[in-house]
């Protein structure tokens, strides 16, 4: 398994899908999936029928998982970017190819 480039509270840009072009915050990773959740992005509707627990019933909106090749980490200027990873100070840290900023530490 690679390491992560993408983890839980960064920003990504959608690359692909229905949702190209949106941003949001990674909710969840799910990595034996490879598989990411993003903050109001791929919202799925389930419909429920009404039981114990909801006696209403209705629509549940809910960000579905969406795969992980389809987000990029978002640069400064709110570009996607890829991720590679460099040593400093003896720290494996995450550094965005564009703008060469450092992503985590």
């Amino acid at each position: 398994m690679a390491a992560a480039k993408i983890k839980k509270g960064d920003t990504v840009v959608v690359r692909s899908g229905k949702d190209k072009g949106r941003t949001g915050t990674v909710l969840q990773v799910l990595p034996k999936d490879e598989k990411v959740v993003v903050q109001g992005v791929n919202i799925a509707a389930r419909h429920r029928k009404p039981s114990q627990q909801n006696p209403q019933g209705g629509i549940d909106r809910f960000e579905a998982p969406m795969h992980i090749s389809k987000v990029s980490v978002a640069d400064k200027d709110g570009k996607p970017t890829r991720v590679r990873f460099e040593v400093k100070d003896g720290k494996k840290v995450r550094v965005a190819v564009k703008s060469g900023e450092t992503i985590d530490g």
